[in-house]
């Protein structure tokens, strides 16, 4: 049973070894010529309700991206502004490690493949190409998974943000994002922010070199330093509104400096105009790492949603699921994981003929995944974006009471819906397995619960 899984990020990765774990074969395509996409300049995670998150993949046997990014951590609990218990992995090491764990899983890792067409057979996806200028292949599936993310092409970024930014994606350089949703003929979604159509990303990095001494240091030993701005008439004070990152979107990031140690200084705006920057105390020599013109814009996200159900399988096409952004307003590594690791889960149980996996609403990740399909069918939902770590999802998780860091509690509420390591390599002798024939199965209508 071949699972093929485009797009190497945090959902991609995750998707291939949780599809990996239950037996299938797994090729990752990935555009470019390095995984995690936005997590090379991520690096937060456990923050807020996102450790509640964590701890509920990790006790469903979900949780190798959350070991990898542990073991890569460089500053764990830390405060910063409306964010508790937070950790920051290094950025630098954090990839290699990403690797070795799809090694170990088994996972056949493609670079520079950037698919640009399919093949179907009527609502069923057979083969994914890429062009013939980029080498005429093509990959043939039984089951597919799209975590292609939703970042705009420069064009998207000129139309509806300041330009490219020359950003980590690298679009020049390895070609433009492709929505394989979309060359199913499928309709994506586009999110938006009042009449701006997707939202930019939420922070950029600095050189730490840059930085005036005390402020490495402090950064170094502490993972977060917050320097008041003298003066806020910088051009640019409605920057914080057209953030993804809603969470970050608090007075705090408007009249201070945020910076987080993920291995260079993270900057926790959308972009600073460097001349500005540049007059406060200990940023004379600031220079801008990611996107390099990080003092006019960022990279813009959420143009191009796939149409899912609550088992993350795409509407309309009968063997294609998503992951990550492609999969809703859904924004943080965090929410990429498990999103990854449940539709990487479901191809490969679509293989084996049972029934699809949907998390019940009992635990935050199935009521996050249920919950932001629903607010993405009205209009008011879709100029919103959703994260475990803030914002309006995690004022809903407070409400429902499923915030916590108590681990054992998450480890009883996962038992309790019965799905303690539903996620791990099963047992061979304890599970019947049926592949479905290469033929196309009709899927259900509906999809069954756990719990």
């Amino acid at each position: 049973m071949k699972v093929i899984v485009i797009g190497g990020g945090w959902s991609g990765c995750a998707a291939a070894v949780s599809a990996a774990r239950q037996g299938a074969d797994v090729t990752l395509l990935e555009r470019t010529d390095t995984l995690l996409g936005t997590g090379l300049v991520g690096g937060i995670f456990r923050n807020n309700g996102r450790f509640t998150a964590a701890e509920e993949m990790i006790a469903m046997g979900g949780g190798d991206m959350f070991h990898a990014m542990d073991k890569c951590a460089q500053h764990r609990n830390v405060e910063f502004p409306g964010h508790s218990h937070s950790s920051l992995y290094n950025i630098a090491t954090i990839e290699p490690e990403v690797q070795r764990v799809l090694a170990g899983a088994g996972v056949d890792v493609r670079y520079q493949v950037r698919i640009a067409d399919v093949e179907m057979d009527g609502s069923r996806i057979v083969a994914v190409k890429t062009k013939k200028n980029e080498g005429d292949l093509r990959f043939e599936g039984d089951a597919f998974v799209e975590t292609t993310g939703t970042a705009g092409v420069p064009n998207i970024c000129t139309k509806h943000g300041n330009g490219c930014g020359m950003c980590i994606l690298r679009c020049h350089t390895f070609g433009n994002r492709v929505g394989i949703a979309s060359r199913c003929g499928i309709k994506e979604i586009e999110g938006h922010k009042r009449e701006q159509v997707g939202a930019m990303s939420g922070s950029c990095k600095l050189l730490k070199e840059s930085l005036a001494p005390h402020i490495v240091e402090e950064l170094n030993r502490t993972g977060v330093v917050v320097v008041p701005i003298p003066s806020s008439d910088d051009g640019s004070s409605d920057k914080l509104s057209i953030k993804a990152c809603q969470q970050y979107a608090l007075p705090e990031y408007q009249e201070n400096i945020v910076l987080l140690d993920t291995g260079h200084a993270k900057l926790m705006t959308p972009y600073f105009p460097q001349a500005q920057l540049r007059k406060v105390p200990g940023f004379e020599n600031a220079r801008f790492e990611d996107p390099y013109s990080g003092g006019v814009g960022n990279s813009m996200r959420f143009v191009g949603m796939a149409p899912r159900d609550d088992a993350l399988k795409v509407d309309g096409v009968d063997n294609l699921f998503c992951g990550g952004e492609k999969a809703g307003l859904l924004v943080g590594h965090t929410e990429a994981i498990v999103t990854g690791v449940l539709a990487g889960h479901n191809a490969a149980r679509y293989l084996l003929d049972e029934p699809l996996l949907v998390l019940p609403e009992s635990i935050a990740i199935g009521d996050a995944i249920r919950h932001v399909r629903e607010r993405m069918q009205t209009e008011e939902g879709l100029g919103l974006k959703f994260t475990f770590s803030g914002s309006v999802y995690f004022e809903r998780m407070k409400q429902l009471g499923s915030y916590t860091t108590d681990v054992a509690e998450i480890g009883r509420r996962i038992e309790k819906a019965g799905l303690a390591d539903v996620f791990a390599a099963p047992d061979a002798s304890s599970r019947h397995r049926s592949v479905r024939a290469a033929k196309p199965v009709v899927q259900p209508a509906a999809v069954h619960a756990v719990g």
